[in-house]
C-alpha cells in the first residue's frame, strides 16, 4: 500500500531538525508552564508533555489525564507553541482534540497492537491533524508500516514516524537498542516519511542525548522529540532522560547539520567503487554457495548430517578475529557469517532433500 503523505505544516517545517521538546509527564500546572515559558525563550516551537502515562508496572505515575488539559492550552495561550502529546484510544483523541492539542502521537506499545490503532484510526476519521507513529516495542518494520497504514487509510495525511528504539532483554548501554537499520529501511519504503529520532528513550541517560542527536542528524532524520524538564532530577516519571531547556539548547546548538545539497561529485566517484566491491562479493558468495552444494552431495552421499557445530563455531571465531584486525566490529561480521552459514545449510538441504 503507498501512503498518501502530505506536509506535517509544523511553524519549523523549513528547519532540520524541527523539534518538538517537554516534560515527561505534565505534573502540575506549575511544572508544565515553567519548562514551557523557558523553552519557549529558547526559540522552541513544540511543546510535549504526556496526559497520559502507559506504565510497564502498576503503582508509578501515570498521568493526570484531563485535569492537565487546561494547562496545554494555556502553554499554548502564552508561549504560542503548538502543543502535542500521546494518545492511546478514542477518548484519549476525543479528549485531546477538545482541548486544542495540535500534535498527537501513538506510543510504542499502542502501536504493537493492530485493535488499539485501528480504534484509534476509526476515531481520527474526518479530521486533519498530524499523527506521529512510535515504532513498535520490537523490532518489527512491517508492524510499524502496517500502523501507518492503518492511520493513512482513516484519510490522516500529515503522518511522521518516532524512532524511539526497541527493548532488548539484554540491557547494554541504551535503554532502547536504536537498530538503525529499521528506521532507515522505513525511510526507503516510505520516501518523504518524516522521522523523528527519540533520543531520550533510546540513550535512557542525559548523557547520551547529545551523540544520539548527532546520530540522528548524520543518518539524515528530519526532526528531534526530546524530553526537557524544569527540575529533571525530582521529575515524576524518567527523571534520568530528561534534561534542562538549558542543556537542551547547548546540545541542539552544538549538533553538525550536513545538507544533502552540497556537491555529490566526490561521493559519487566512492559509491560508485562500493558498488564494483559489492558486485565482487555476490560473485564471491556465488561461489562459495556453489562449493557449500558439492558439501552437500558429498555428505548426502555418506549419510553425513548436514550441520558440523566444530566447523561452525570454528568459522565464527576465526572471522571474528580477523575482523578486529582489521578494524570492523566481529559482531558485525559475526552476524555476516551467521546468515551467510544459514544459506549455506538451505543449499544443503536442497541437495540432500532431492530425490
Amino acid at each position: 500500500m503507498e501512503l498518501e503523505l502530505s506536509p506535517l505544516s509544523l511553524p519549523s517545517d523549513n528547519e532540520r531538525p524541527f523539534v518538538i521538546a517537554g516534560p515527561c509527564s505534565a505534573e502540575t500546572e506549575e511544572q508544565v508552564m515553567t519548562t514551557a515559558l523557558q523553552l519557549a525563550s529558547k526559540g522552541c516551537h513544540m511543546f510535549r508533555a504526556g496526559i497520559w502515562k502507559p506504565r510497564t508496572k502498576p503503582g508509578g505515575f501515570e498521568g493526570n489525564g484531563e485535569v492537565a488539559l487546561p494547562w496545554m492550552e494555556q502553554v499554548k495561550k502564552e508561549t504560542g507553541m503548538l502543543t502535542a502529546t500521546e494518545v492511546a484510544t478514542p477518548e484519549h483523541v476525543e479528549l485531546a482534540l477538545k482541548y486544542g492539542i495540535d500534535i498527537l502521537w501513538i506510543g510504542a506499545r499502542t502501536t504493537a497492537n493492530p485493535f488499539a490503532v485501528q480504534a484509534i484510526a476509526d476515531s481520527l476519521k474526518g479530521i486533519d491533524v498530524p499523527v506521529l507513529i512510535k515504532n513498535p516495542v520490537n523490532p518489527d518494520l512491517e508492524l510499524w508500516i502496517g500502523a501507518l497504514e492503518r492511520i493513512n487509510g482513516a484519510g490522516i495525511k500529515r503522518l511522521g514516524a518516532i524512532h524511539r528504539g526497541f527493548s532488548s532483554y539484554d540491557k547494554k548501554i541504551y535503554r532502547n537498542l536504536p537498530m538503525w537499520q529499521i528506521p532507515i529501511e522505513l525511510s526507503r519504503r516510505i520516501p518523504g516519511l518524516p522521522i523523528v529520532n527519540d533520543p531520550s528513550h533510546i540513550g535512557g541517560r542525559r548523557d547520551l542525548i547529545a551523540p544520539l542527536c548527532q546520530q540522528a542528524m548524520d543518518l539524515g532524520m528530519d526532526g528531534l522529540i526530546v524530553e526537557s524538564h524544569c527540575n529533571p532530577e525530582k521529575a515524576w516519571s524518567d527523571a534520568s532522560q530528561q534534561v534542562t531547556p538549558d542543556i537542551l539548547d547547548f546540545i541542539l546548538s552544538i549538533l553538525v547539520i550536513r545538507q544533502e545539497t552540497q556537491t555529490t561529485e566526490n561521493i559519487t566517484a566512492l559509491r560508485k567503487q562500493i558498488d564494483e566491491i559489492d558486485n565482487s562479493l555476490i560473485d564471491i558468495l556465488s561461489k562459495r554457495m556453489r562449493i557449500s552444494r558439492e558439501i552437500g552431495q558429498y555428505k548426502k552421499e555418506h549419510s553425513m548430517t548436514i550441520l558440523q557445530t566444530a566447523r561452525y563455531s570454528e568459522i565464527l571465531d576465526k572471522r571474528g578475529a580477523q575482523a578486529s584486525l582489521l578494524g570492523i566490529d566481529p559482531e558485525c561480521v559475526k552476524k555476516i557469517f551467521e546468515s551467510i552459514h544459514e544459506e549455506s545449510v538451505n543449499q544443503q538441504m536442497k541437495i540432500i532433500n532431492e530425490a
